[in-house]
């Protein structure tokens, strides 16, 4: 079992994990009423209303052939299994490593998600890995997100391509594009405005990036990340609801996932996006981000240990 992946959903297991076992122990039998609790317990950690619905519905066909809590516990488990079984499990690092280079990859999110923060966590992990990374700073509308950039990238020890605040973004992402393709770059990581509340301008915005990093790549962007708080809850899900409304996401990174006992936002989004989650960020420190495994995730809250 990896130790790590049980500490950053220690709160989420404590809180999941302890409520269906206290079930389980008041229970001499098993009866319709453990149910209606189950269902109690995975929407307080934020599983989301319609993923509960679908396990809590194959439960009801199934609590019959249940004679205690141990299979009944066991069947639960399996469903939080079942519900990643269609959805891609291709790692970034095969993508990049199946694709020419460099492997353009644009990250989105709303102002405060931890978004810039996790470019140069990402950036750093990939050069880890032995590529070479270039980073765009395309998010001109504020000048503290150029500079943080800016200070990630020095830590990474990986270039930055910027310009200045107020600047056109799509023009950052053509010179990136540009630098990258002339250096022969495997990486490309651009980041991006999050004025979620201005959602037309935004689209409009990604748009014209997307259709100008063509002229100079003409696969790009190979990959879309949207980056996610877990501790907002459900409003993660209205936030992943908005971006796809108007960009193809193709991966998740959560962030702040060992700061919450909500960590059920994990299965809820995975089952009604299909979109597959790649990274946790688990602190500040640049080396904290952590590969999302489903199967160690979902081991990790029925552990029993606390």
């Amino acid at each position: 079992m990896n130790q790590t992946l049980n500490n950053e959903f220690k709160k989420t297991r404590i809180s999941f994990f302890s409520k269906i076992k206290n079930l389980f122990l008041k229970k001499s039998k098993i009866d319709i009423n453990v149910v209606d609790h189950i269902e109690e317990i995975l929407l307080s950690a934020d599983v989301g209303t319609k993923t509960t619905i679908k396990i809590i519905s194959n439960l009801e066909k199934e609590i019959k052939k249940y004679k205690d809590s141990q299979n009944l516990f066991n069947f639960l488990k399996k469903e939080i299994e079942n519900l990643f079984t269609n959805i891609e499990n291709i790692s970034l690092e095969e993508k990049i490593n199946e694709s020419q280079r460099p492997y353009v990859i644009l990250i989105v999110g709303v102002n405060g998600v931890g978004k810039t923060t996790t470019i140069g966590k990402l950036a750093f992990l990939l050069k880890k890995k032995g590529f070479h990374v270039m980073i765009g700073a395309a998010d001109t509308f504020r000048a503290a997100a150029i500079n943080q950039l800016e200070i990630w990238a020095n830590k990474a020890e990986v270039p930055l391509i910027k310009q200045h605040m107020s600047a056109d973004p799509a023009s950052v992402a053509y010179d990136t594009l540009q630098s990258a393709k002339n250096k022969k770059k495997d990486v490309v990581l651009i980041d991006t405005a999050g004025r979620l509340q201005n959602r037309i301008s935004l689209m409009e915005e990604l748009s014209k990036m997307s259709r100008v990093m063509k002229k100079i790549i003409p696969e790009s962007p190979n990959e879309i990340i949207l980056v996610l708080d877990a501790t907002i809850g459900q409003n993660a899900f209205e936030q992943v609801k908005k971006f796809t409304h108007f960009v193809k996401i193709s991966s998740i990174i959560l962030t702040k996932i060992e700061g919450t006992a909500k960590g059920g936002v994990v299965i809820g989004i995975m089952d009604q996006f299909k979109i597959p989650i790649q990274y946790l960020g688990i602190g500040e420190k640049i080396q904290d981000l952590k590969v999302f495994d489903r199967k160690k995730f979902v081991d990790s809250l029925f552990l029993k240990k606390k």
